[in-house]
């Protein structure tokens, strides 16, 4: 026993003098570097101009690699296929708007001269519409009933937020191994007695499966934003509801509704943004197909201007810039809503 304390007293005066050592030579590097770069450069320009070189490296990565490839996607969808390099492209204006437009009715694609940007753009907008509606009503109930008095609480929040920690590639290649023609729902069915289904060579099955992937794989996400919102409701109220008879579904209607419109609109707006953005999830499960079943715009712009063999740059950067804009207005939506609500 004293040989374990006389060991340990000897690591802990290891470890004090250690630590006052990396100390000292902290503070013998930071006094240089403060001395020889920071007091100088703060003489020539000035305190109030020293934030601004704090942040520069980061505004160095944010031009080198987010506002210069936008500046060259407007350049591409300004200028003529398929040669990659600018200064090889020939300048044709608005063109490729032109193309993309030329259609006799936008909502037929087969009237259209670039037919598969509007199946993709119908097919996004469907996607949407079924993947944002079920994912807030999923997460609504999920965080309902997580914000209530069950057993093994925490457990639960833990499991149903798993699936957002998984990579979207990692859940796409579980789910297909699940419903491949030789999967193993399809192992289970067979040996119930059940046909085999075409979950992935079917168009309504595999859009339905795309829907329900890409819920379970984000819901997590969504529940957890809806269940800080539910905390933020003061208890107080629910009392006084409860005093004056409200059963569940008045307090829904009456409180937590009301109160949760706010959670429930930023919830909204980001899971329609992340829908219209769907491609990971989409390219390693069924890769847009089968035929063009769940060719989706952001697979449609990767196909046109990288795994295409013919590089169509031109129109990939014009659907691009398209996308870009109803996101915005998404966007600007949201503000309005918000501010509205305030």
């Amino acid at each position: 026993m004293i040989q374990k304390k006389m060991r340990y007293g000897v690591f802990q005066s290891i470890g004090n003098e250690l630590g006052w050592f990396f100390t000292r030579l902290y503070d013998l590097i930071t006094l240089i570097v403060d001395r020889v770069f920071f007091s100088p450069l703060q003489k020539l320009v000035g305190i109030r101009r020293m934030p601004y070189f704090f942040i520069l490296p980061n505004l160095l990565v944010f031009g080198m690699f987010s506002l210069l490839p936008m500046l060259l996607n407007f350049g591409y969808a300004f200028t003529q296929d398929p040669n990659l390099f600018l200064d090889e492209r020939a300048w044709i204006g608005t063109q490729n708007f032109q193309k993309i437009f030329d259609c006799q009715s936008i909502l037929n694609p087969n009237t259209c001269v670039v037919d598969l940007f509007w199946r993709s753009v119908w097919n996004t907008a469907q996607f949407t519409v079924f993947q944002v509606a079920l994912m807030v009503g999923v997460s609504l109930l999920t965080a309902l009933v997580l914000n209530g008095k069950i057993k093994a609480r925490g457990f639960f929040r833990s499991v149903y937020f798993y699936p957002v920690l998984l990579s979207p590639i990692v859940v796409a290649l579980i789910w297909k191994w699940i419903l491949q023609d030789s999967g193993l729902l399809n192992g289970i069915l067979v040996a119930l007695g059940i046909h085999a289904q075409p979950f992935m060579t079917n168009p309504t099955w595999a859009r339905f499966w795309m829907v329900m992937i890409s819920t379970w794989s984000n819901m997590g996400f969504y529940t957890l934003i809806l269940l800080a919102g539910l905390q933020s409701i003061p208890l107080e109220l629910y009392d006084a509801a409860k005093m004056d008879g409200a059963n569940s579904i008045n307090l829904f209607k009456g409180i937590i509704l009301p109160l949760l419109m706010p959670t429930m609109l930023v919830v909204t707006v980001l899971s329609v943004i992340r829908a219209v953005q769907v491609f990971d999830i989409v390219y390693a499960f069924t890769g847009g197909g089968p035929g063009s079943a769940t060719m989706y715009i952001v697979q449609y712009i990767y196909m046109n201007g990288f795994s295409s063999p013919i590089k169509l740059m031109g129109l990939a950067a014009t659907a691009s810039i398209l996308m870009a804009g109803v996101l915005v207005i998404m966007t600007i939506t949201q503000l309005v809503l918000r501010r509205n609500e305030a």
